[in-house]
This record gives structure tokens, C-alpha cells and sequence, in this order.
């Protein structure tokens, strides 16, 4: 989609519905962000993640900037110790590869799909 496109609103409960169930299946926040950042990603993604307050610590925050063709995953600390880096990475370069089709919806959804399937094994392993 390019940049300055709104999602549509099927395609906002689709991103809302996945979501909740990694929510549901994890007991972490996730939180989506879509737009241009404010300065680095990398640096802008943390500042969100704070922004969120006392629910940082348990938070994962998924930064998606088409116009920097960025995409970055932050945890809180809670968050961190049950979803490693290695998760996050790969559900970046799942994210990016939808990005790169054209397909922002799919990869956002697909993204957290993946981050709440690694969370859950963490925690059965």
C-alpha cells in the first residue's frame, strides 16, 4: 500500500483481530504502529513503547514505516524474557517479504501471528 493510503476498515479488523489473539494466547500487549516516524525508527519505536506507560513492561510494539521501508519490533522488559530476538527477527523478514508483495495487511497480521506462536512455545519449552 503507499504511504499516505488509510487501511480500509476491513483490513483495520483483520489487523485488530490478530492482534487480540496474540494477546489472548500470550498475555502480552501488542501494539501496531503504521506511519512515518519521528526520527530513527529503531529510536521512535522505543519512545512508543514507553508512551505506553506502566504497560511497557509487557508490551511488544510492532513499528511499520512504508516511507523508510522499516520495520521494527520492540519488547518491554517482561515481554523480552518470554520472546526472543531471533522470534522478532523472523517475523520481520516474514513482514518484509509480504511488504515487498504489496501486501501490508497480510504481513502485519502474519507478523503477529508468528510473534505470538514464539511466545507460546517459549513458554511450553
Amino acid at each position: 500500500m503507499p504511504a499516505g493510503e488509510a487501511f480500509t476498515e476491513r483490513q483495520i479488523a483483520d489487523i485488530a483481530r490478530a492482534a487480540k489473539a496474540a494477546v489472548s494466547q500470550t498475555g502480552l500487549n501488542f501494539s501496531v504502529f503504521v506511519g512515518q516516524s519521528e526520527g530513527p525508527p529503531a529510536r521512535y519505536a522505543d519512545r512508543l513503547l514507553a508512551a505506553l506507560g506502566n504497560q511497557a513492561t509487557n508490551s511488544v510494539l510492532i513499528l511499520v514505516d512504508p516511507s523508510a521501508r522499516r520495520v521494527e519490533v520492540v519488547t518491554g522488559r517482561d515481554a523480552a524474557s518470554r520472546l526472543d530476538d531471533r522470534s522478532c527477527g523472523l517475523a520481520c523478514l516474514s513482514m518484509t517479504s509480504s511488504f515487498s508483495g504489496g501486501d501490508l495487511t497480510g504481513g502485519i497480521t502474519t507478523g503477529l501471528r508468528m510473534l505470538g506462536d514464539s511466545v507460546v512455545w517459549a513458554r511450553q519449552g
